[in-house]
């Protein structure tokens, strides 16, 4: 169909093995745009590694890969055919307790930080805390400083009362890039009514998730996850709702391990898995990569929305989102303002 090659396509959460074969996966899918992982546990010097290792995948790929910093980049990437990639890490470990590396990475093309993994850092809780305690005073001023150079505030692992706590905080709108509503599918990874309550009255958009563990396994129907992302417009709006996968495509246990225990425990910890389900998931047969992204569009037009309405959910409302978040908050304070 010529509308749904036309589509803007933006999955706002990968961490899988990304080489050649991926980026063509990719383009198969028709995907447009692409937040890439790029540090879970790392600390300021690590993660510049891995920045410098990105850099260098793009150099080297520069034929079908190209690196977001601002909205009009996407666009770009879809008139040249390229994919486009928005590098962010799923922690600000990366800042230790340097409040000037935000603009440094941020300049470097780190354009979104989840504000908290798996663990309570210096910033404030995970999901996974038993106990969270809110947005520390450094936290604060983080989610200020992010604000002001156009950096984007991902709460996805993060805690109950911390996000709460970053989105009163925040001058401008955050994001959830891959999580579900909780009240569909109960775990500590998804977002309770409060949470989303609190992002959609921010302005905010949540990327509905298809991670298994997320779901209901392996076994979650195409048709399910359908009316997943029809009961998440119901209460968040059409506006507001986009998809984030956290597809982990040909990536090794040790990685796995590094994912969910980092450096801080010698003891097993399964993340959103369990004991009884401790490795990769096994993704459904309608999502095994990138490839079966028209999947999806088949399935949200064969529930009722309309085309337009699918290309909101596909990617138009994270283009709009990011590019208004990726400008500095001067220029987007002036780009609001009337003439």
């Amino acid at each position: 169909m010529r509308e749904q090659k036309d589509m803007i396509v933006i999955d706002a959460l990968e961490l899988s093995n990304w080489d050649r074969e991926f980026l063509h996966l990719l383009n198969r899918g028709g995907v447009t745009c692409v937040h890439a992982c790029c540090g879970l546990w790392e600390n300021a010097r690590e993660t510049l590694s891995q920045v410098g290792k990105w850099h260098r995948f793009f150099k080297e790929n520069n034929d079908v890969v190209m690196q977001i910093f601002t909205g009009a980049d996407i666009l770009e990437a879809k008139r040249l055919g390229k994919i486009g990639v928005i590098l962010g890490t799923q922690n600000t470990s990366a800042l230790e307790d340097e409040l000037s590396l935000v603009s440094v990475f941020d300049q470097l093309g780190v354009k979104i930080m989840q504000l908290t993994y798996n663990n309570q850092n210096l910033v404030g809780s995970s999901c996974y805390e038993e106990k969270d305690t809110g947005l520390s005073r450094y936290g604060k001023i983080v989610v200020e400083e992010m604000n002001r150079v156009g950096m984007v505030i991902d709460l996805s692992h993060v805690g109950e009362k911390t996000s709460l706590d970053a989105i009163k905080t925040s001058s401008r709108p955050v994001a959830i890039t891959h999580a579900n509503p909780d009240w569909i599918y109960p775990t500590k990874r998804n977002k309770s009514v409060r949470v989303l309550s609190a992002l959609r009255d921010n302005g905010g958009v949540l990327g509905v998730c298809a991670y298994p563990h997320l779901m209901n396994g392996k076994d979650t129907t195409l048709n399910e996850f359908c009316e997943l992302i029809l009961q998440t417009v119901d209460f968040m709006g059409i506006d507001q709702v986009g998809i984030g996968t956290d597809l982990t495509l040909n990536m090794s246990v040790d990685f796995l391990h590094w994912m969910r225990m980092g450096r801080w425990t010698h003891d097993m910890d399964y993340g959103a898995g369990s004991k009884e389900n401790p490795s990769w998931p096994e993704w459904p047969a309608w999502f095994k990569t990138p490839a079966d992204f028209p999947n999806i569009v088949q399935g949200l037009t064969e529930k009722g929305l309309t085309m337009e309405e699918v290309s909101k959910v596909m990617g138009g409302n994270w283009l709009r989102f990011f590019t208004e978040s990726f400008r500095p908050e001067k220029e987007a304070v002036a780009c609001a303002s009337p003439l």
